[in-house]
């Protein structure tokens, strides 16, 4: 008898063992009724004698890596910060076979990375989309285990092999001065976008945290602003400033920058991101990102406050120390004045 059983994700496994199969037939369907008619069909033929050669699922027996990333990404839910990098997975390894990854199957990917010189933290965080993905796999029983898994810490890493050795450097991009005044200038007439750009500068919240907020986690007594789903993981708190207070003061329901959303979150980061771009070139600020007011948020915390790096990182979501301490060249003259 065919074993029959429905997936955490909702799909259909069809198990058929028999003692003259050289091994099992493993299938999936989309419903149970197409499962029971598939496993009938090849019984039927079993019973017959006859072992068939194509023993293909209704849907489809093997995942490649592209029909397993649409899958992963309508059903799954995968992080926000992942969903802009699967096309990228896909365009680099989407006609192999999930279960015959491995480094030797990545490799040719990589170096095809490394010879377009991206950092080796960008080649981590694609190929950590796709590891992520296949950990779902084996989480839903479609993987044994994931064939990532053993990937070696250095993978991503320049050697003297390559033609050229990129490494990883922290982008460090800040106003200028006299450059917030022209952005808030040009943004007049966009009133919306000057209050996401205000709250992010006061806040230091990501992009995909201030435009995903809701007034139900704004708490103007306590003066905070409360993120529950944030790109790490972590929920934390964020303190409001008094101007940030002013901007939410009215308050309101649902979303606090309604304008801005779209059920696909890809294609929400892509209109703000291109309004963006056009203010920027308006208000003639070069090579300035939106990400980059996080990093100059940042900053500001450490040359205007007196609070410590944990309560900054606290603030700011930062969970490696280390990704703070290119802040401490901001605080030189203050620990130089303790010194006797």
């Amino acid at each position: 008898m065919a074993s029959i059983r429905q997936r955490k994700s909702g799909s259909w496994e069809i198990i058929i063992r028999r003692g003259h199969l050289p091994k099992p037939i493993y299938a999936s369907a989309d419903t149970e009724a197409e499962a029971t008619a598939y496993a009938e069909r090849i019984e039927a033929q079993l019973d017959a004698g006859i072992i068939p050669k194509d023993a293909s699922s209704p849907r489809q027996n093997v995942w490649t890596v592209s029909q397993w990333l649409g899958e992963y990404e309508h059903k799954h839910h995968p992080s926000p910060s992942d969903i802009p990098l699967l096309p990228l997975v896909i365009q680099g390894v989407g006609s192999h076979l999930i279960h015959e990854l491995n480094l030797t199957a990545i490799t040719p990917w990589i170096k095809s990375m490394k010879a377009k010189e991206l950092t080796p933290g960008s080649i981590k965080k694609r190929v950590g989309a796709l590891k992520r993905s296949l950990d779902i796999a084996v989480a839903n029983d479609i993987l044994k285990i994931n064939p990532l898994g053993s990937l070696p810490r250095n993978y991503s890493s320049y050697s003297k092999s390559d033609k050229v050795i990129v490494k990883d450097t922290a982008r460090d991009r800040r106003l200028e001065p006299g450059e917030e005044g022209m952005l808030r200038e040009v943004m007049g007439g966009q009133p919306d976008m000057l209050r996401l750009f205000t709250l992010a500068l006061e806040t230091a919240m990501r992009l995909s945290e201030l435009y995903t907020l809701t007034w139900s986690q704004v708490d103007l007594p306590k003066r905070t602003i409360f993120l529950d789903k944030t790109k790490n993981g972590d929920k934390r708190q964020v303190p409001l400033s008094s101007v940030a207070m002013e901007l939410l003061k009215d308050g309101g329901s649902g979303l606090v920058f309604p304008f801005f959303h779209d059920e696909d979150r890809r294609k929400t980061t892509m209109r703000v991101g291109y309004s963006w771009a056009q203010i920027t070139k308006k208000a003639d600020c070069e090579n300035l990102h939106f990400h980059d007011l996080r990093h100059e948020a940042t900053c500001r915390l450490f040359e205007r406050t007196q609070l410590s790096d944990l309560q900054i990182s606290l603030i700011t979501g930062h969970r490696d120390p280390r990704m703070l301490r290119r802040y401490s060249n901001l605080r030189g003259s203050d620990l130089a004045a303790k010194l006797w």
